[in-house]
């Protein structure tokens, strides 16, 4: 018991920096960080959303928080990621808004599309896999790493799968949530350019859309406390259900399906978060993003960077392409193609999606469909890819301690 104690610590050293004999440097580990202190946090990254949509910036509440925690967490301001309960809460709201825009009508209107949209979604998981093996080919990165890391969704599954796939987790989440960021930082810029030069019509939005100025309503609907009781309501049983049915992000998925079922009843009250509650659901999305890249966490894989980098450029550009093809095929809206094939980051692109008054249930249904395909094939990819005897490289042997780490930590990712 000794041994195992002494690695923990000295990895906690190693990676952010010792907290022995500095009483009023913050916790570490486990110890959740002081409930005022995240509020005073996620309380800046609303006062930088602010900011930015007086400046008028794109997704100004997903932006603006995505950079103030980037900041921070290369700073040391922040050495914890989101708490666990507020991440999850955020999660099964994305998850609600989502569900309340697959209205039977949204779901009619997407279902021509619906061999077009099967074969993007194989395309991007084949580009995806065709970078890896790329990255791979220089025996500095894992196939399976390479393979968790590419991967065009499912970031907590990849991360939490990367142990039984003997792959290097923590090279799998830094890959993984560094395309969430690249995704996050682009789509709205790209879906706000979009808007701008193919001059759209009025603003749609299905049940869930509010755009109205001032801090209300909280959800959308003329009932603010039935409505919020309904929110409440679908997020606790969704992801209860979700968990249940041991669905990939249970906190997100799990919802959206409570919500898809509240909807299509017909006699739900409109329940979507709105207002000021939407825009802080979006900085807590944006939060949970920035606070990942820690200095450590850079200096790690800086030497895998520029290749890393240049995998996720091409596959977004690839998916770039693929959504202007489907565009052309289907007529789709250019925008909505986009951020419906854009790899991954489906709270961000969620977030895009309802702020540049995209089509919601068409970015909802794509999105989480591929999540579902993601989560039960790259396994089997990875073992097709993978010779029984398959090396293991120097960065999964630098970090083979880290690797073995309790899957309880690594689903955290």
């Amino acid at each position: 018991m000794v041994a195992p104690t002494s690695v923990r610590q000295r990895e906690h050293t190693s990676t952010r920096g010792a907290s022995h004999g500095h009483p009023h440097s913050p916790s570490h580990g486990s110890a959740p960080k002081p409930a005022g202190r995240w509020a005073l946090i996620i309380a800046g990254g609303y006062a930088a959303g602010l900011v930015a949509s007086a400046l008028g910036v794109p997704s100004p509440y997903l932006l603006a928080s995505v950079l103030v925690g980037v900041v921070l967490a290369l700073s040391g301001g922040v050495r914890d990621r989101l708490p666990g309960p507020v991440n999850r809460s955020s999660q099964a709201l994305v998850g609600a808004l989502m569900g309340s825009h697959l209205t039977p009508s949204a779901l009619m209107s997407a279902a021509p599309a619906a061999l077009p949209l099967t074969a993007v979604t194989a395309a991007t998981i084949a580009l995806s896999v065709a970078v890896a093996w790329f990255l791979a080919r220089g025996r500095r990165i894992s196939r399976p790493s390479a393979v968790l890391g590419m991967m065009p969704g499912g970031s907590a599954a990849s991360v939490a799968s990367a142990d039984e796939l003997n792959a290097d987790a923590r090279l799998v989440a830094f890959i993984q949530y560094l395309r969430v960021g690249l995704v996050a930082t682009t789509a709205p810029l790209a879906a706000h350019w979009m808007s701008a030069a193919s001059a759209a019509g009025p603003p749609g939005g299905g049940p869930g859309h509010w755009a109205g100025p001032g801090l209300f309503p909280l959800v959308a609907g003329p009932d603010q406390a039935t409505g919020l009781l309904t929110l409440a309501a679908v997020s606790v049983i969704g992801v209860r259900a979700g968990r249940r049915l041991r669905l990939p992000t249970p906190a997100l998925i799990g919802p959206m399906l409570a919500a898809l079922v509240a909807t299509m009843s017909g006699v739900i009250p409109p329940f979507a978060p709105a207002g000021v509650l939407q825009d802080i659901v979006f900085v807590l999305v944006g939060m949970d993003v920035g606070v990942r890249f820690t200095g450590e966490a850079v200096r790690r894989v800086r030497r895998l960077l520029p290749s890393i980098l240049a995998g996720m450029v091409a596959v977004c550009l690839g998916c770039a392409g693929l959504a202007w093809i489907f565009a052309k095929v289907t007529g789709t809206p250019v925008i909505d193609a986009y951020l419906a094939t854009t790899p991954g980051g489906i709270n961000a692109v969620l977030a895009a999606a309802v702020t540049s008054h995209g089509d919601v249930a068409l970015v909802s249904t794509v999105q989480s469909l591929r999540l579902l395909v993601v989560v039960l094939m790259t396994p089997l990819i990875i073992r097709r890819l993978t010779p029984s005897n398959h090396y293991r490289t120097p960065v999964d042997r630098s970090d083979s301690s880290i690797a073995k780490k309790p899957r309880k930590l690594l689903q955290r990712c």
